[in-house]
């Protein structure tokens, strides 16, 4: 089958999971072309030579450590024009170069507009489905229901009336809609094959934010060992290790840490999860899926959920980690397993209709 797969350029997690379906369906025999921009598209077009095509993406601008939602609708907005051309003649040649039968966006855009324009059938693999295709059954404080509401109407934007939803989630919620599969996270190779033992340190990821005061902070913690990553230098303060990006070197720091501390990005938090480890999440304000993640996190007695990073809530954090350890027990995951066979069912009862 002829598979166009869609993955959004901003952030690598959609890349990293995006990655693991790609590559399982080119090793069932699938001819697959993919589309993406940015890091996410350098990533792709490095592990699939001569599938990947480039295209202009949507991107978040972030102000104050918070996605500022001016400020992304300016971006959108000035790179719109350019964006436009661009992916318009990469729809015309798209069509002189691939005749797909089927489309699998992960949140992406593009690749849905080319499945309905060609009438082709569609299929959303992604964690964001969650917030509008199923019941939260979290409480959403007063300062979090603007930013829900928001998160619902963006995400119920993206591929309405797609063929098939599966979403990937650490945490059950009960379905809303039809169509719509709940399977685990998507965890790469290197994850599933990584040992996980228990060391000394605490492993600290940095992404969109750049919070000034953290090593100072962690230094305020000398009994504690932290290794961070996020800032992309290596360099020891004391107690506290920079660890320049290093794929590899962050899994093994990973694998062997104590704990997380991180923020609500769903990528980090369900490899976390799937190798038990406690987890300390911040969200990013005014992103609610990753508010929605942290308090599932701490709902779930995986870890803890605050607001703002200080010394006294890594304190209680800390103050926890064997009741965090022992809730993380329970949890269960045969690799992907579940997803990659809900995936081939539906592939298998498109095929009947389209081929």
């Amino acid at each position: 089958m002829n598979i166009l797969y869609g993955v959004p350029g901003e952030g690598l997690g959609h890349a990293t999971r995006s990655k693991v379906v790609i590559r399982y369906l080119l090793d069932q025999g699938h001819n697959v072309c993919v589309v993406s921009s940015s890091r996410a598209y350098q990533m792709l077009a490095a592990n699939f030579p001569g599938r990947v095509h480039e295209i202009r993406g949507f991107h978040l601008a972030y102000k104050h450590l918070a996605v500022s939602k001016s400020r992304t609708a300016a971006l959108t907005l000035r790179s719109a024009p350019e964006s436009l051309r661009v992916n318009f003649a990469k729809y015309r040649e798209l069509l002189c170069d691939f005749q797909p039968d089927l489309v699998i966006s992960d949140f992406e855009s593009f690749s849905y507009f080319f499945a309905k324009w060609k009438r082709l059938p569609l299929i959303s693999i992604d964690n964001m489905q969650i917030i509008s295709r199923t019941q939260l059954d979290i409480t959403v404080p007063a300062s979090e229901r603007t930013n829900l509401a928001l998160a619902r109407q963006v995400v119920r934007a993206k591929l309405p009336r797609s063929q098939r939803y599966f979403i990937t989630t650490f945490f059950q919620l009960p379905i809303t809609r039809e169509n719509t599969t709940l399977v685990p996270p998507i965890i790469r190779p290197e994850i599933l094959a990584a040992q996980s033992t228990v060391g000394n340190h605490v492993l600290v990821y940095q992404s969109a934010t750049t919070q000034k005061d953290l090593v100072p902070l962690l230094q305020s913690l000398p009994g504690q060992e932290f290794r961070v990553y996020g800032f992309n230098k290596e360099e020891g303060h004391g107690n506290v290790q920079l660890r320049a990006f290093s794929e590899q070197g962050f899994i093994d720091d990973l694998a062997s840490a104590r704990a997380v501390i991180t923020n609500g990005g769903f990528s980090l938090i369900s490899e976390a999860v799937y190798l038990h480890k406690p987890i300390c999440a911040i969200p990013i304000p005014a992103q609610f899926e990753q508010f929605l993640n942290a308090a599932q996190v701490e709902k779930l007695g995986y870890g803890r959920h605050f607001a703002a990073l200080t010394a006294d809530n890594v304190k209680a954090f800390l103050y926890d980690l064997s009741g965090f350890e022992e809730a993380l027990a329970s949890y269960q995951q045969h690799g992907n397993d579940l997803l990659f066979n809900e995936l081939d069912k539906a592939l298998e009862t498109i095929s009947e209709v389209v081929l």
